[in-house]
């Protein structure tokens, strides 16, 4: 342990998803200091993995914080009470590329953003993919698009700037360095 201690938060805003506090901490020194924080939901995202090994279900989605589309791997909030992440991956399969996988492992866990919000993401390598009913939810769910994307193209992608979302980079790059290992 660092040595440094968590004092205690104070809510500043509450939102729909998420919560904005000012922390206090103790730092090993005995000062003590605050930080703004976002209290936000866990997430999970999968890399839907055809059965070639090498080509992926990917969704081209509006994104209203950057005001653009994004090209991203399927993800979706914790935000079903008691729901363990494993199911919630399931769940957000089916809502937004209308598979279920028969293969679903957990590749990485990440903190996307840590010097300013406690969101954490789990990264599972989707495989053996079935077709089910999509489910979608959502207005930008609504209007998304599936796209299949070969992994061969990746290091182009990044280049280029096709696929700039962070979970997307980390998952596919992890995905690819595992089918590649198989």
């Amino acid at each position: 342990m660092t040595g440094f201690r968590h004092l205690g938060d104070e809510e500043v805003a509450r939102l729909t998803r998420l919560r904005v506090v000012r922390g206090r901490f103790q730092a090993p020194d005995g000062s003590t200091f605050e930080r703004d924080i976002v209290r936000n939901q866990e997430v999970v995202a999968m890399v839907p993995v055809l059965d070639d090994g090498r080509t992926v279900l990917l969704v081209r989605q509006y994104r209203g914080p950057i005001d653009r589309d994004l090209l991203e791997i399927p993800a979706g909030l914790c935000d079903v009470e008691g729901e363990d992440p494993q199911a919630s991956a399931r769940r957000e399969l089916a809502e937004e590329i209308g598979r279920a996988a028969g293969s679903l492992e957990l590749i990485a866990g990440y903190y996307p953003s840590a010097g300013f919000s406690d969101q954490y993401v789990r990264l599972f390598l989707a495989t053996e993919l079935t077709e089910v009913a999509l489910d979608r939810q959502g207005v930008e769910e609504t209007h998304m698009t599936v796209e299949e994307f070969d992994l061969d193209g990746l290091d182009a992608g990044i280049a280029d700037g096709t696929l700039s979302d962070s979970k997307t980079l980390i998952g596919l790059l992890i995905a690819r360095h595992r089918l590649r290992s198989d």
